[in-house]
């Protein structure tokens, strides 16, 4: 006879796998053009099981978007471990180099778009701010930067995003390449 901890045991266990496939599936066709059951397809359970972890479409996107920050912040972390520097500039600039390796795969980088487009869905708004909040207090605490450094890593964050989406860095007409002055991207 199974017992109800297993139960919320193995329900705990599989949200985060479940998590990671809403990514995926959320980054590649948007909040409105994802079903749940091409969620629960890329997971490999029933869609029903995906309610059960999730009751609503809105609390799996947010659960996926929670996921996207969550790496977002561990690369931000991994980025700075062997900086050797306590200057502000040289910790968000670590920074900045990292996030730019992480947006290389565009799935991270696409599910921030797509939830900014849908953010004025409640639960939506509030896990994408969360994971804003989340990055913008790890930048100012770890790097000990001025409220404008944090600020202006953020902006650069974005307009990474513009950059890499839009691929401006594909052209050479001079607005392009006023935009994309001084930022780099890894191949």
């Amino acid at each position: 006879m199974t017992s109800r901890s297993s139960i919320l045991s193995t329900a705990d266990t599989r949200r985060p796998a479940v998590a990671a496939a809403a990514l995926r599936e959320f980054a590649q066709g948007g909040y409105h053009g994802t079903t749940v059951a091409s969620v629960a397809q890329e997971a490999k359970i029933s869609a029903a099981y995906v309610f059960k972890l999730f009751p609503r479409k809105e609390s799996l996107f947010a659960a996926a978007l929670e996921a996207c920050f969550d790496a977002v912040v561990q690369a931000l972390d991994e980025g700075t471990e062997d900086i050797g520097s306590t200057d502000p500039c040289a910790i968000l600039d670590a920074m900045g180099g990292a996030y730019a390796a992480l947006i290389r795969d565009r799935t991270l980088l696409m599910l921030q778009v797509h939830a900014q487009s849908v953010a004025d869905i409640p639960e939506i708004g509030e896990a994408l701010r969360a994971g804003l909040a989340r990055v913008t207090e790890f930048a100012k605490e770890r790097s000990a930067g001025s409220d404008e450094e944090v600020q202006r890593f953020m902006a650069y964050g974005q307009l990474c995003h513009l950059i890499v989406t839009a691929r401006i860095e594909e052209s050479s007409a001079s607005w392009a390449q006023l935009l994309s002055r001084g930022i780099r991207h890894p191949d």
